[in-house]
């Protein structure tokens, strides 16, 4: 019997990275010119090669016609059967290979799928619902896990789950690539580009940042991330703390600055532990920093934890989030962003929540603000707490 070799392309370093790292659902954000398409085939292909379905979806047809051209030519020594028009694929291995619209997205309905890759996911305005309607049910026969390729733009569905990963949401994981870390891009093609684009391209376009589309709340963020996390509190040092509760879908997340240098130092972002594990672990962090007084949300669970934490000698002070309370505290955060008069940790997940932090016009005039669809804002709120105590001076009553 005679061997038929099919060569896919071979990977770099950073490539390798993400295949080392396998998740169930994986989310790649990079640069131009990094490979992604060169990644997204190879994964894409190779299940197809052990008899697996697999499926690949762009936004639109047009951006299926350079990748089913290159991926039915690769592939056609061992090819069984391709409809050019269904966009259809079958292998003597019993592998299926189908690639479709997002913007047809319900046409994939009712099929099963063992792996699927979603390239230009950030360009694709349907992506949260096609995902979540259509393509997500076609993995559940076989388990199957699902690739999101792309440059950024903006802080949208893509941006979203991204910060799934970064979250560490179960069975999600990022991947942030700049075009630089791929090493067949001469560097000085790079810093040409850097010359010729604005600041706002080049980060995201090459430094695959996700720029915020100036809908955003809190400006100058990174530039504020250049405080030092520590986990012991300095001498002549006073520390204040913000605590938003949650026990299971949100987080809770202790937020603790040092009132001296107006720095975010430390933070403790935990869930699905119960209220009174909850109360000795937070209990435990403040006695250790010798917080002054800790600003806690006490709407809904958090009344009853408030007061058994100053049962406990925590010195707690209750909030009241209101419409009106919630605005004070967060557009007094955004002007100290704005003004680099606050400086915080650079966490990622924190920057996160920050940089897609949204505000809403309500009916009544007022202004609303929420974390985006899918995210949190648990790190933003306490985080916010503890700097309104930091402005009112250490309160406590």
């Amino acid at each position: 019997m005679s061997t038929i070799r099919i060569e896919l392309e071979a990977t770099h370093e950073a490539q390798e990275q993400v295949l080392q790292k396998l998740a169930r659902f994986n989310v790649v954000d990079c640069g131009r010119r990094w490979g992604k398409d060169v990644l997204a085939r190879r994964l894409y292909i190779e299940p197809g090669l052990h008899g697996k379905f697999c499926a690949w979806f762009n936004p639109n047809f047009t951006m299926l016609t350079d990748t089913w051209r290159e991926v039915s030519s690769l592939l056609y020594p061992i090819t069984k059967r391709a409809n050019a028009q269904e966009h259809r694929i079958e292998l003597i291995t019993g592998g299926i290979l189908d690639m479709w619209s997002l913007d047809a997205a319900n046409s994939a309905r009712g099929r099963r799928y063992h792996r699927v890759i979603i390239n230009e996911a950030a360009f694709a305005p349907n992506l949260m619902d096609a995902f979540n309607d259509v393509i997500r049910p076609t993995l559940i026969d076989y388990q199957g896990d699902a690739f999101f390729f792309s440059t950024p733009k903006g802080k949208n569905a893509f941006h979203t789950m991204y910060q799934w990963g970064l979250e560490g949401k179960t069975d999600w994981r990022s991947f942030n690539f700049p075009t630089s870390t791929n090493p067949f891009i001469p560097p000085g093609e790079i810093e040409l580009a850097r010359q010729s684009m604005t600041e706002r391209a080049f980060r995201q376009e090459l430094l695959a940042e996700f720029i915020d589309d100036g809908g955003g709340v809190f400006r100058n963020v990174r530039p504020c991330a250049i405080a030092s996390r520590v986990n012991e509190p300095l001498p002549n040092h006073t520390y204040v703390a913000g605590l938003d509760w949650a026990l299971s879908n949100d987080y809770t997340v202790l937020s603790i600055i040092d009132a001296t240098d107006k720095a975010l130092v430390y933070t403790d972002r935990f869930n699905g532990i119960d209220y009174s594990l909850q109360r000795e672990r937070i209990k435990a962090t403040c006695e250790r920093f010798g917080v002054r007084v800790v600003v806690a949300e006490e709407n809904a669970m958090g009344k009853p934890n408030n007061d058994m934490l100053r049962r406990m000698g925590v010195k707690v002070r209750d909030f009241t989030t209101t419409a009106t309370t919630k605005a004070d505290i967060i557009e007094e955060l955004a002007a100290s962003f704005e003004r680099g008069a606050i400086k915080i940790v650079n966490d990622p997940v924190l920057i996160g929540e920050l940089e897609a932090y949204e505000s809403e016009r309500s009916t009544s005039g007022g202004v609303k603000y929420n974390a985006p669809a899918g995210m949190h804002d648990d790190m933003v709120m306490s985080l916010a707490l503890a700097w309104s105590n930091v402005r009112q001076r250490f309160a406590y009553g």
